[in-house]
C-alpha cells in the first residue's frame, strides 16, 4: 500500500472528525467532570503523538481516538476507559511520563494506563512477548478494563494492518490467534473473538477467505430469502402469546465456516447451516427462563427439532457468563437452521461479556460467573514461574472454550475445562486434597487419577497425608491450577534434596577463602545449569563434582573460570551442532542469501516453494516454516523476537518431499493402479514412497512425493481429487 501524504489541515479536519465520532459514540449520558477529562485526554494526545504517523502516512492520534472509540461502543466501557484509550500510547510512545499523567488524571487512570505500557526494552527476557503478555494479564485480577482496552487496541490495529509489512502481519495474526480471540472467549466478548479469528484468517489464509467471502456475497440474496420464509411461520406462532419478541437472522462468520468445512471435511455447498436465527424475548429476569423455554416449544411445533443439538445454557450458563438457549431444527429443503433463543440481556451479556455483565451485576440473584475464574487467575499470579512462557502456557489452559460439569458427592457443581482428569477436580477443589489425593470414584466407582471427566459425573476423592505429587502427574493434568501445584511441590522438593548440595558449595568455597556469592551463578552456568537450584541438586545428586574447584585460577575471593564451557551435562545430552545448507533450496534470509546461514526446512510442515515461510532461529541454526505450519502460532506468539523474514528465490531444480493422505471408495487393486499412473506417468512426478490400506469399504494412501513447487503441489492434489473413488487428498 502506498504512503499517503498528509498537509497539517488535512491532520486537523480527519483528527477533528474522528474526535467527534467518538463523543457521538459516547452518548449524552456523560457528566461535565468526564467530559472535561475525556477533552483534556484528547488534546494531551494530540500533542504528544503530534510528530508520530502510521504506517499509512495518517496521524498516529488517530489510533488511540479510534481505541477509545471501540471501547464504548463495540465493548460498552465507560469515560474511564475512553480516557485511558486515548492515553494508552503516550507514555511507551512519546516523552510524556507515567508521573504526568498520574497528576492530571489521578491513580486510577494512570494504573490502568501504566498496565497498558510494553516493559522497558532494555531488560533481557527469555520472550519479551510473553512477559509484556504477563504484565497486562496480571492486571486482570486489579483492573479488568486494562485487558478490555488492550483488545480494543487489538481490533484497530488489525483493521488498519494493511499497510505493514506481510511477515509483521503473520506474527500479529499469530499473536492474535494464540493469546487474544482465546482471551476474548473466556471474557464473553464474542463479536470481537469473531472478528479476531476473521481477521486472522484473511491475513494467514487468503485465497480461502476471499473464496468463502464471495461465495457468501453471491449467495447472499438467496439466503435472505430463505431466511424470510423460514422465519414467517415462527413469528406467526409467537405472535400469538403475550411475549415481546424480535427475530434476526444473521449469517455464520467466514472463520466457522472454513473451521466447519475442515471438520466435515466438505465444500462451502455442503455446508447449509450458513447462518443462525435469533429469537431476542423482551421479558424479566425472574421470567426468562419460562418464556426461553416456552418459545422452544413454539419453534419445535412449527419445525422437527434435531434433539442430539439442543444446547441449554438457560439452566446451567457458560463460566463466562453466556446464556442462550441453542436448537438445531428441519427448516424447508430439508436444510439445517439453528435457532438461538436468550432474553435481551442476555443477548447484551453474549455481545459484550464482562463489560455488559458488570452492568447487571446489581440485579438479584444475579451471580458472577467471572469471580471463580478471576481466583484461579490471582492463585496462577502467586505461584511463582519460572519464566513468562510457562505462566502464558497456563494461562491459555484458563481460556478453554469447551467445557464439562461435575458434581462434587454433595451435589456441587464444578466447570472444567473439556478433556480434564479426575486428578484436575481434585486440585480444583482444593490444593491439599490434590496434593495428598490417593485414589479417587467417579460414579461410585474406582478410576485411574488420569480419568477423563464426562457432563454429569460425580467423583468422590480419597486423600492419604502421606501422598506427594509424582512427576507423572504433570502428564495427567490440563489446567492451569493443577500443573502450577504439581510443579511447585516437585520444585520445593527438589529444594530439599538440594539443600546438602549448597552446604557443600558452602564448605568448599569457604575453604578456599572464596565469596560464595560473587562465585555461585558462575558456577551454575559453568557446569550448564540455569539456575542456583538446578546445581545444588545436582551435587547433592552427585551429577557433578567440585574437585576441579582447586585447579581454577583465583583474583582475590573471586573464581577465573575457564573460557571454554562444558557443551554437556551429566543429566542430559545435546545432539551436536552440524551446518545444514540444502544447495538445491534457494533462500533468502532477512533479504540475503540463505547459504550466509545455517539452515534446514522443518519436518513438521515441511515447506514447498510457493509456500509462505518465515525463517525462526533454534539453538542448530535456522528452521524454515510454512506460515500454516501447527506450531506457527506457537512461536511467533512467544518467540516473535526470533523471526526472521523468509521468502524463496525462483529455482527450477529445487525439489521437496511432501506427503499426502489419500482416502477413498476401495474398489479392489484398480485404485493403485489408477494413481501411480496418474502420478508417474502423466504428471511425470516422482513417487518415493507409497502405502496403501483398504479398511471395510475405504482405502487410505500414503504418499511422498517430489515437486518443484506450490503450484506443481496444487495442480497435483486437484489431478488426483478427480479420479474415481477418491474422496479428499490432504
Amino acid at each position: 500500500m502506498e504512503q499517503v501524504i498528509w498537509t497539517v489541515e488535512q491532520d486537523k479536519i480527519v483528527i477533528t472528525r474522528a474526535y467527534r465520532r467518538l463523543t457521538r459514540a459516547m452518548g449524552t449520558e456523560v457528566s461535565s467532570e468526564d467530559k472535561t477529562a475525556i477533552r483534556d485526554a484528547y488534546v494531551l494526545a494530540v500533542d504528544a503523538h503530534k510528530n508520530q504517523r502510521r504506517k499509512s502516512g495518517e496521524p498516529y492520534v488517530l489510533h488511540p481516538i479510534e481505541v477509545a472509540r471501540i471501547c464504548v461502543k463495540e465493548i460498552g466501557l465507560g469515560p474511564t476507559a475512553v480516557i485511558c484509550g486515548l492515553l494508552h500510547d503516550v507514555v511507551e510512545d512519546t516523552p510524556v511520563t507515567l508521573a504526568e499523567i498520574r497528576e492530571q488524571f489521578g491513580d486510577k487512570i494512570a494504573n490502568i494506563v501504566d498496565g497498558l505500557t510494553k516493559l522497558d526494552g532494555s531488560y533481557s527476557y527469555a520472550s519479551p512477548q510473553a512477559e509484556n503478555f504477563k504484565k497486562v494479564l496480571s492486571t486482570l485480577v486489579e483492573d479488568v478494563r486494562v485487558v478490555l482496552i488492550k483488545m480494543a487496541d487489538r481490533v484497530h490495529n488489525l483493521r488498519t494492518i494493511a499497510s505493514v509489512p506481510r511477515h509483521k502481519q503473520l506474527k500479529v495474526a499469530a499473536e492474535t490467534a494464540y493469546i487474544y480471540a482465546p482471551l476474548a472467549h473466556r471474557l464473553g466478548l464474542y463479536q470481537i473473538k469473531t472478528e479476531f479469528q476473521d481477521q486472522c484468517m484473511r491475513i494467514t489464509e487468503p485465497e480461502i477467505y476471499q473464496e468463502i467471502a464471495h461465495k457468501l456475497e453471491v449467495s447472499k440474496k438467496e439466503r435472505a430469502k430463505y431466511v424470510s420464509e423460514f422465519i414467517k411461520p415462527v413469528k406467526k406462532v409467537i405472535a400469538k402469546t403475550d411475549l415481546q419478541f424480535k427475530i434476526l437472522g444473521r449469517p455464520k462468520s467466514i472463520h466457522s465456516i472454513w473451521s466447519k468445512m475442515k471438520k466435515k471435511k466438505v465444500n462451502f455447498d455442503e455446508i447449509y447451516d450458513l447462518f443462525a436465527v435469533r429469537v431476542i424475548l423482551d421479558v424479566k429476569k425472574e421470567d426468562e427462563k419460562q418464556a426461553c423455554w416456552q418459545v422452544y416449544s413454539l419453534v419445535t411445533d412449527v419445525y422437527q427439532a434435531i434433539p442430539e443439538r439442543l444446547r441449554d445454557w438457560v439452566t446451567t450458563p457458560k463460566s463466562n457468563g453466556y446464556e442462550s438457549l441453542h436448537t438445531t431444527v428441519v427448516g424447508p429443503e430439508g436444510r439445517f437452521v439453528e435457532i438461538q433463543i436468550r432474553s435481551e440481556r442476555m443477548d447484551d451479556i453474549a455481545e459484550r461479556g464482562f463489560a455488559a455483565h458488570w452492568k447487571y451485576k446489581g440485579l438479584d440473584g444475579q451471580v458472577n460467573m467471572y469471580e471463580h475464574w478471576l481466583d484461579g487467575i490471582r492463585e496462577m499470579l502467586e505461584t511463582k514461574h519460572t519464566d513468562a512462557i510457562e505462566f502464558l502456557d497456563d494461562f491459555k489452559t484458563n481460556l478453554f472454550s469447551e467445557e464439562v460439569y461435575v458434581y462434587t458427592p454433595n451435589g456441587d457443581l464444578k466447570v472444567l475445562p473439556k478433556g480434564s482428569t479426575a486428578l484436575d477436580f481434585a486440585f480444583s477443589v482444593h490444593s491439599d486434597i490434590g496434593y495428598h489425593c490417593q485414589s479417587i470414584k467417579v460414579n461410585k466407582k474406582l478410576v485411574p487419577l488420569g480419568y477423563k471427566l464426562d457432563n454429569g459425573d460425580q467423583i468422590q476423592v480419597f486423600v492419604n497425608k502421606n501422598q506427594k505429587p509424582k512427576e507423572d502427574w504433570l502428564k495427567m493434568v490440563v489446567t492451569g491450577k493443577a500443573r502450577n501445584k504439581i510443579r511447585s511441590s516437585m520444585k520445593e522438593e527438589r529444594r530439599k534434596i538440594g539443600q546438602p548440595g549448597k552446604e557443600l558449595l558452602l564448605r568448599k568455597l569457604s575453604h578456599n577463602k572464596l565469596s560464595f556469592e560473587k562465585n555461585v551463578d558462575a558456577l551454575a552456568k559453568y557446569y550448564g545449569y540455569n539456575s542456583r537450584a538446578d546445581l545444588y541438586y545436582a551435587l547433592s545428586q552427585e551429577h557433578i563434582h567440585l574437585h576441579e574447584l582447586k585447579t581454577f585460577d583465583t583474583l582475590g575471593d573471586k573464581l577465573i573460570l575457564p573460557t571454554k564451557q562444558k557443551a554437556v551435562q551429566a543429566t542430559e545430552t545435546k545432539e551436536p551442532r552440524t551446518k545444514i545448507k540444502n544447495s538445491k533450496v534457494n533462500l533468502l534470509i532477512n533479504g540475503e542469501p540463505a547459504e550466509q546461514y545455517q539452515f534446514q526446512l522443518a519436518t513438521c510442515c515441511n515447506p514447498v516453494q510457493g509456500d509462505d515461510i518465515f525463517a525462526y532461529t533454534s539453538t542448530s541454526g535456522m528452521k524454515i516454516h510454512r506460515f500454516s505450519c501447527p506450531n506457527a502460532t506457537h512461536l511467533m506468539a512467544n518467540y516473535g523476537y526470533r523471526v526472521v523474514k523468509a521468502e524463496w528465490q525462483l529455482n527450477h531444480d529445487s525439489s521437496f518431499v511432501v506427503g499426502l493422505l489419500i482416502t477413498g471408495l476401495d474398489d479392489g487393486p484398480g485404485v493403485i493402479e489408477r494413481l501411480t499412473s496418474l502420478i508417474s506417468k502423466e504428471l511425470e512426478i516422482n513417487i518415493r514412497s507409497f502405502s496403501i490400506q483398504g479398511n471395510e469399504g475405504y482405502f487410505e494412501g500414503r504418499i511422498k512425493i517430489l515437486v518443484c513447487n506450490k503450484d506443481q503441489l496444487n495442480l497435483t492434489i486437484r489431478s488426483i481429487k478427480k479420479l474415481d473413488g477418491v474422496e479428499d487428498v490432504v
